[in-house]
């Protein structure tokens, strides 16, 4: 169908449609995010600083009395149907659909079973393939939907070690655990502090006064998987293997990369001989000092400074990292000339997908207007733009 946006309403007509009418039909949402920053340290045992947002992927959900599972999307057409006893492998031809059968593999290795299928419908109002966590949405989404409505009792921790488990055993992607634990998590009006290391978390209010956060997706499609990602986990795992074989004392049992502060780094970057490597060290350890100064900023309701702190993100992850390319850095350099705008980044993965900008509310249509047009002249075709509100975690509603 035409693409439009996704209400309960719609998809509960949509699945009626699809599956006839019946008893125990249950409508999930699950939110996108932005990372407001700490980017690409996750994997390197680092804070980041996640807030769910008002997008949002749906799940439709109603038990069989058999042991066959359907799945369809509102706007992509074709069926996928499988038995719930299929010792489920990655194929493909089977699109999206590999990301529900990951985590329900992911299920059965945990000693999980099932007595029943089940007809699931899905929507989302969340772009995909942008840098906002679509995958990790619907993963998430579809995990909690499961876990609800045969009464599993899966802890929203769970929930995101389950998603992240998806992706490294059934997907082949390398991720983090940030995407999966805010959108599991997550709380309206806040964003959460999580140490990736010990997998704990804090609740930082998220007070953002007369300003809001606008996301800029460049429009640039490109696969997690596909994309310089793994590429990049494998040349810090290389930075952290060279310190850790090198003279200095502090870097012999150094759990990972975010473990070392800025002036440890300083004494033992020599060690490193390759300036690739040593660029990406750099922006670990320095990402991970942003993130901590960006929270106490935000707390002390020092925008101005926060705004800053994105910035100097932005511009690690473009020379230090290289996960920016054109299309996000015209993003972000149009975005800090515009009125009312005091911070733009890259979020999410990088390589496209999308940035964001800290605008003050007021200016937030002409901000986009002006970005807009500068983007167009320079990349050829237009970006995509929405300001957003905060969100809890995966829902039933």
């Amino acid at each position: 169908m035409k693409k439009t946006i996704v209400t309960k309403d719609l998809l509960i007509s949509e699945f009626v449609k699809i599956y006839g009418e019946g008893e125990g039909l249950r409508v999930f949402a699950s939110p996108a995010r932005i990372n407001v920053i700490g980017e690409h340290i996750d994997y390197n045992g680092g804070f980041v600083f996640p807030a769910c947002i008002d997008k949002y992927l749906y799940v439709a959900i109603r038990k069989r009395s058999d042991k066959k599972i359907t799945y369809n999307d509102l706007f992509f057409p074709g069926s996928f149907i499988f038995s719930i006893d299929t010792d489920f492998v990655f194929d493909k031809a089977n699109d999206y659909a590999n990301y529900l059968n990951g985590i329900l593999c992911t299920m059965k290795r945990r000693g999980i079973s099932f007595p029943c299928g089940f007809d699931c419908l899905i929507a989302s109002n969340v772009p995909p393939a942008g840098g906002i966590s679509s995958s990790s949405a619907l993963e998430c989404g579809f995990a909690w939907a499961v876990s609800e409505t045969f009464g599993l009792e899966i802890s929203r921790k769970d929930i995101a070690l389950m998603g992240q488990q998806s992706e490294h055993e059934f997907m082949n992607v390398n991720c983090g655990i940030m995407d999966q634990y805010i959108i599991a998590t997550g709380k309206k009006n806040t964003a959460e502090m999580l140490d990736c290391a010990k997998i704990e978390h804090t609740y930082v209010p998220l007070e953002l006064h007369d300003y809001k956060f606008v996301v800029m997706n460049t429009c640039k499609q490109r696969r997690l998987a596909d994309s310089k990602y793994n590429e990049r986990r494998n040349e810090c795992e290389k930075g952290l293997e060279i310190l850790r074989n090198s003279s200095f004392d502090f870097c012999r049992n150094l759990p990972n990369l975010c473990s070392l502060t800025m002036e440890q780094f300083e004494q033992c970057k020599a060690a490193i001989k390759d300036p690739v490597i040593l660029k990406r060290v750099r922006h670990c350890v320095s990402e991970n000092e942003r993130v901590k100064n960006c929270v106490e900023a935000l707390k002390n309701d020092d925008l101005v400074s926060v705004g800053k702190y994105l910035c100097a993100s932005h511009m690690s992850l473009k020379d230090d990292y290289e996960s920016t390319g054109l299309e996000l850095d015209t993003l972000q350099s149009s975005a800090m000339k515009q009125k009312g705008c005091i911070g733009a980044r890259m979020t999410g993965a990088g390589f496209g997908g999308c940035a964001i900008a800290l605008v003050k509310e007021d200016c937030v249509d002409s901000f986009i207007e002006a970005v807009q047009k500068e983007y167009t002249s320079v990349v050829g075709y237009e970006a995509a733009f929405f300001g957003c509100g905060s969100s809890d975690g995966v829902m039933e509603i």
